[in-house]
């Protein structure tokens, strides 16, 4: 098999193992060889969340998708909307291992093209019948030397931040509504910057808002408390694919999703011991592993090596996409100002892995997906969580791992780096200009900031003067823990010009309104 398309015939894998693709039609054949008959109107089973796409490249993509039974889950893979030429992929058989949750990975797929595909579950039953499909779309990255006649503009959006601080789905104010806004711009992929879930937050039915209005959340037994356990971890994925904008948009948008700490426990670290009463576990390595396993249970994350979170994503010519995990390396938040201290938020392997993949890259831009600012001091009661420790002075802690890699890509000239991030529940534009930092040995870059997507809106966070950032653009709330309600939910959106090679930045609220643009030329 060679990469041609996937309608042609090419590999999907799942779960390692290399399956070919069976034939079929517009409408799915209700017999899987070598499982039997399937036979209509008896234990038919059924998709409840909805599907996903995730890590869409040229010719390579994920389909996710959960069954209320253990069945075999098939993909189908056409052009067409209407699925005429479709061929159907076999994928894994869905059990309560898992959750019921699986992932279908596509191969061969055509570069630069919409693509539809349907989901099926067939019941291990020979008594079974197929599942009604669920219908979703994804779109390839161009091809990697895409010619003049074969270019396409890119854009995709990102946001971080999705039920925290108490404020959960409100079906009055029209729930994850903040995804619709999203999806009216077609995006090619939704670059999620963490904490897709907050497993430390509770939710409870009714909230008093400061106006005298009450807020409302849909609430399960798994949002009523902290997660620890596996299946409490798995609930908090479960709670937010309960939203149906959340549904439409995952149908519509590819995924490329990062962790940050929220999944697990706020501002975690590893071998960290929580002093917090609501948790009876408190070893933060076991709820990491547990949150972990949920997590890449109900993602579309496909990588590179088991387990491993960080990767590469490349969208052909013009755009390679970096993302990090600042998490699962991290040392432990403290005052953040050793002046020997060489890593801490990437560790060694990481930041050898991420200096060798920049300079390899040949796309004309290298976004760094990164779920903690560079800038921003981030606090965790005395100590930092983030880089920045807010001295303004030399790189200390763990600014030293961060000023090591700037100058490496400065050494190397690893040109176009732009830096995307959420985390601190407002949107910003930070200019880093080594010509008023205290350490200057980097090219110049840009750091945007957009979120949450729903959570309580917060800052504006103070900078740090080590890498010499100004804030060009700033819009926070009044108050700490601002409700969705009151508007304050944000999200980006990148658009790179095929022609030019221009990077465009928009800052959007949470309805799509622009706030904020800049537009940024290659440097050759």
């Amino acid at each position: 098999m060679d990469r041609r398309s996937v309608l042609r015939g090419g590999l999907a894998t799942t779960g390692g193992a290399a399956l070919a693709l069976l034939t079929g039609g517009g409408s799915a054949s209700a017999r899987i060889p070598g499982e039997g008959p399937a036979l209509l109107g008896r234990g038919r089973p059924r998709l409840t969340h909805g599907v996903q796409s995730g890590d869409v490249t040229a010719h390579e993509g994920v389909v996710w998708a959960r069954s209320d039974r253990p069945a075999r889950m098939l993909v189908e893979v056409s052009r067409r909307p209407d699925f005429r030429h479709a061929r159907t992929v076999r994928g894994p058989v869905l059990t309560p291992d898992t959750d019921l949750t699986g992932k279908t990975f596509l191969r061969g797929l055509p570069s630069g093209e919409e693509l539809h595909y349907r989901v099926r579950l067939a019941g291990l039953d020979r008594h079974s019948d197929v599942s009604e499909p669920v219908a979703g779309r994804l779109r390839t990255a161009p091809r990697l030397h895409a010619g003049a006649r074969h270019r396409r503009d890119i854009r995709f959006v990102w946001s971080g931040d999705l039920a925290g601080q108490g404020w959960g789905i409100n079906p009055e104010l029209g729930g994850y509504r903040i995804f619709t806004a999203m999806g009216a711009l077609d995006p090619d992929f939704f670059l999620c910057s963490g904490d897709l879930v907050y497993s430390d937050g509770p939710l409870s039915e009714t909230v008093k808002l400061p106006d005298g209005r009450t807020w409302r959340n849909i609430v399960t037994p798994e949002k009523s408390a902290v997660a620890q356990t596996v299946a409490e971890f798995r609930g908090q994925f479960r709670y937010n694919l309960e939203d149906a904008n959340l549904q439409a948009f995952n149908a519509r948008v590819p995924m490329l999703y990062q962790w940050d700490d929220h999944e697990t426990v706020n501002n975690w670290y590893p071998g960290e011991i929580l002093d917090l009463p609501q948790y009876t576990e408190k070893r933060v390595d076991v709820l990491a592993a547990r949150a972990r396993r949920a997590m890449f249970e109900y993602t579309p994350v496909r990588t590179a090596r088991p387990g491993r979170l960080y990767r590469r994503i490349s969208y052909g010519p013009l755009l390679d996409v970096f993302m990090l995990d600042m998490r699962s390396y991290k040392n432990a938040n403290d005052a953040n100002t050793s002046p020997s201290q060489r890593e801490g938020l990437l560790g060694a392997e990481q930041s050898a892995w991420l200096k060798h993949e920049l300079r390899r890259s040949n796309a004309t831009w290298k976004v760094i997906a990164a779920d903690l600012p560079i800038g921003l001091i981030v606090p965790d009661g005395t100590a930092q969580e983030g880089a920045a420790q807010g001295d303004d002075g030399v790189p200390l802690g763990r600014e030293r791992e961060i000023a090591d890699l700037l100058s490496y890509a400065k050494r190397h000239r690893v040109r176009n780096m732009v830096w995307l991030t959420a985390d601190v529940h407002y949107t910003a534009a930070h200019y880093y200009d080594p010509s008023k930092a205290a350490f200057s040995d980097f090219d110049p870059f840009w750091e945007f900031v957009s979120g949450p997507l729903n959570a309580g809106g917060f800052g504006p966070a103070d900078l740090d003067g080590t890498f010499g950032p100004e804030p060009k653009f700033v819009q926070a709330p009044p108050h700490p823990n601002t409700s969705p309600a009151e508007g304050f939910q944000f999200f980006g959106e990148v658009e790179i010009d095929a022609h030019t090679a221009t990077l465009t930045v928009r800052l959007r609220d949470l309805d799509g309104e622009i706030l904020h643009t800049h537009a940024l030329t290659p440097r050759r």
